[in-house]
């Protein structure tokens, strides 16, 4: 079951957090689980400026989230469709939290997957392999970055936040991924990192 609302009521609730709210939030943000965390909120976008929040929702290699827009989305990048690096975006649960207060206004942020765990460059570079549900996920180097529509639904304090040096090496505004495994995620499911298989020994 979805429930769906566009912005502009959430909107006219928000009180944007002061960069000293933000500051004394990160070390709760870096406190994220690194190996194997939980993931918070399903979101898809089935128009502009619509969202609707899932307990259930499908990833396929194709069309990334089932019923979200991306598959419809132009990309400046390559001058054609969607592109295929930005399939997918997920944003730390903590880092939502700090900025836009109540789990009903994380949607807002406009990322389909908001999970507590760890995104930083660090603990999983581009090409690290997550599982998440029955689904498994590629993070791509495609870096995802605060723009003037984040700032209007959080603040210019919050876009400064995540697009400073420390805020995009954790990648604050989130993180940019590929499906490589079709499968179904759920709220409460975990996320975790795939360890890749070791080499062979030589013979």
């Amino acid at each position: 079951m979805a429930s769906s609302q566009g912005e502009g009521a959430k909107m006219a609730l928000m009180e944007h957090a002061t960069a000293d709210i933000l500051e004394a939030g990160l070390d709760e943000i870096r406190r994220s689980p690194a190996e194997e965390g939980t993931v918070r909120l399903i979101v898809r976008r089935p128009a502009e400026n619509e969202r609707e929040v899932l307990r259930e929702g499908t990833l396929d290699c194709a069309e990334g989230l089932v019923g979200d827009t991306w598959p419809t989305r132009h990309s400046a990048s390559t001058g054609e469709g969607p592109h295929p690096d930005r399939q997918l975006t997920l944003m730390n649960a903590r880092l939502a939290a700090l900025v836009a207060g109540g789990d009903d206004r994380w949607q807002l942020a406009g990322d389909q997957l908001y999970v507590d765990f760890d995104l930083s460059e660090d603990n999983v570079p581009a090409g690290t392999r997550l599982a998440i549900g029955s689904a498994v996920i590629e993070l791509t180097e495609k870096p995802h970055t605060g723009c003037k529509k984040f700032a209007g639904r959080f603040g210019n304090e919050a876009l400064r936040f995540v697009n400073s040096p420390a805020g995009r090496k954790l990648r604050l505004r989130g993180a940019n991924a590929r499906i490589v495994v079709a499968g179904t995620v759920c709220t409460g499911d975990v996320i975790r990192k795939i360890t890749p298989m070791a080499p062979r020994p030589p013979r």
